[in-house]
């Protein structure tokens, strides 16, 4: 972005928008109804009319009680699904006893290191009633197994059990950090949880691709959409080569996206997004099944915007951004809280986050109308602009052979950080204006009241492991992870084998250290 003048994606806003900026424009073709191909205008044809968005507020911290308690106050305040978050040691494969974890217990989401840990989280919360979403990557099958159990010794059967994992890994390798294994096996650990949901968990989202980190990360919008489509497609070509048919497990793909503050061009985005998958998966990969089409996505208001100086400012820029949101389309959407370019949200300042939606749904006309800004000149033109440059970026990724070629020559890396480095020079510059930061601060800015995680949890853990591994009866364990292990070594479905690792009380670090074995770990090609 040159100027003030110009989207973030890098091309000049025009001054005035008008029948001329579309000339080349196909209602029929570009458009369609809402809910009909190429759900440039939504998913469904009724939208909002029918029910508002699912409201999710992203929580967890500390222990899995403590978290609990979170969850059961943002249910009573209106919340209408759960979003968890997990600690490091947890996203990335390890026990809360490990050393690497020193000092990351709980720190930025729960710890969960065995099944019981998934019940204290859960504890009081049918799961029959609830749908959850999970933040997790490289070890998300066996979040989701340890949910399965946990409904399963609830009395919930899997097929009632609803909600999302995002197992988006290879974006990790581009943006986030939080993998494990190199992207092969982890295509087949991926590839493997489509098929074991179809089959067990049929109305869980198997994957939810993300954009959200890539946009954190300092990806444009036509990046974020660019790159995690081309995600997308690798994901489906894995399943399909693992022998899956793609209306079998794509209508549970679903995508994960962030909302800026600026918001005409995340609008765009928005239904740019959705008119270019369904086309790749029509002409592409042949799905048949309208629901194979559908990006239905999860939004996120853009924590990077986020400011620690004045920052009751940042209840202002969240709304515009969930605004955003639901103007382009949403299906579930979580407001930050104010204070999160701090800490952990209170609860005063996840409630405040949760009544934003709340008043966007309730207290305005947003839902009354499907795809309220379409046929706008700048709208349109917009989303035009948008896909023809997400487009060229799909055609560069698959010049280089597809996402996971690029990612291991470090193409997406590359274009994200070079975007991050221009908008820290603007911003640096005074040329693009941060309020507060740059522009209109004070001479003293009071902070708020901010949630400190007690380092004591840390030896609670710990011992809730012993207390597992005392109890459990360890033959039984030490045969499941053999079955584990044989599995990882041929070409059968893990999860079988790792559910029943985790049912006799394996810890999520005794699972992961088996694939490590087996698979190895990944060293990103910049770190040579």
């Amino acid at each position: 972005m040159a100027d003030s003048h110009d989207t973030v994606s890098g091309f000049p806003f025009e001054p005035v928008y008008g029948p001329d900026h579309l000339d080349a424009f196909d209602p029929e073709a570009k458009l369609g109804a809402p809910g009909e191909f190429p759900y440039t205008r939504g998913v469904y044809p009724n939208m909002y009319r029918g029910r508002p968005w699912t409201m999710r507020q992203y929580a967890g911290m500390s222990t899995a009680a403590e978290s609990n308690r979170r969850y059961k106050y943002l249910l009573s305040q209106g919340t209408t699904g759960l979003s968890v978050a997990f600690d490091l040691p947890t996203q990335m494969g390890y026990d809360s006893s490990a050393s690497l974890a020193d000092g990351e217990v709980g720190k930025v989401g729960v710890a969960i290191d065995t099944v019981e840990d998934m019940k204290a989280l859960f504890d009081g919360i049918p799961l029959d009633e609830v749908s959850t979403s999970m933040t997790i990557n490289a070890p998300a099958s066996l979040l989701l197994l340890m949910y399965q159990i946990v409904g399963e010794e609830q009395g919930v059967a899997p097929d009632a059990l609803r909600g999302t994992i995002q197992n988006d890994v290879l974006k990790e390798y581009i943006a986030r950090g939080t993998y494990i294994y190199p992207p092969a096996p982890s295509l087949r650990i991926i590839a493997d949880t489509f098929g074991y949901c179809a089959e067990h968990l049929p109305r869980f989202n198997t994957i939810s691709i993300s954009g959200y980190h890539m946009g954190e990360a300092g990806a444009t919008p036509t990046q974020e959409v660019a790159f995690t489509l081309a995600d997308g497609i690798a994901y489906v070509q894995a399943a399909l080569d693992a022998g899956l048919h793609v209306d079998a497990f794509a209508p549970r793909l679903s995508f994960f996206f962030v909302s800026r503050s600026t918001l005409l061009e995340e609008v765009a985005k928005f239904r740019a997004a959705r008119r270019l998958w369904a086309t790749i998966m029509r002409e592409r990969f042949g799905a048949e099944d309208p629901k194979s089409l559908m990006l239905r996505f999860h939004t996120q208001t853009a924590g990077v915007q986020l400011t620690a100086q004045q920052a009751e400012v940042n209840l202002v820029r969240v709304a515009i951004q969930a605004l955003a949101a639901t103007l382009g389309g949403t299906q579930s959407l979580h407001t930050n809280s104010f204070d999160e370019a701090m800490a952990l949200p209170t609860e005063t300042s996840a409630r405040l986050a949760l009544r934003t939606q709340q008043v966007i749904a309730h207290e305005t006309d947003v839902t009354a109308t499907v795809d309220p800004l379409a046929g706008s000149y700048a709208i349109e033109s917009l989303t035009d602009r948008i896909a023809a440059e997400v487009q060229g970026y799909l055609d560069r990724i698959d010049e280089l052979g597809g996402a996971v070629a690029a990612i291991e020559e470090g193409y997406q890396k590359r274009e994200i950080e070079q975007a991050a480095y221009e908008l820290a020079k603007r911003v640096d510059a005074g040329q693009q204006v941060v309020v507060g930061v740059n522009r209109y601060q004070l001479d003293e800015d009071p902070q708020p009241t901010l949630l400190r995680i007690d380092e004591s949890i840390r030896q609670d853990q710990i011992d809730g492991i012993d207390a597992v591994k005392r109890a459990r009866d360890q033959a039984g364990v030490d045969a499941a992870l053999d079955e584990v292990r044989s599995a990882a070594a041929g070409d059968a479905n893990l999860l079988p084998p790792m559910r029943e690792a985790l049912r006799r009380r394996a810890t999520l670090q005794e699972v992961c250290d088996v694939l490590r074995d087996e698979f190895g770990g990944y060293i990103p090609r910049d770190t040579f």
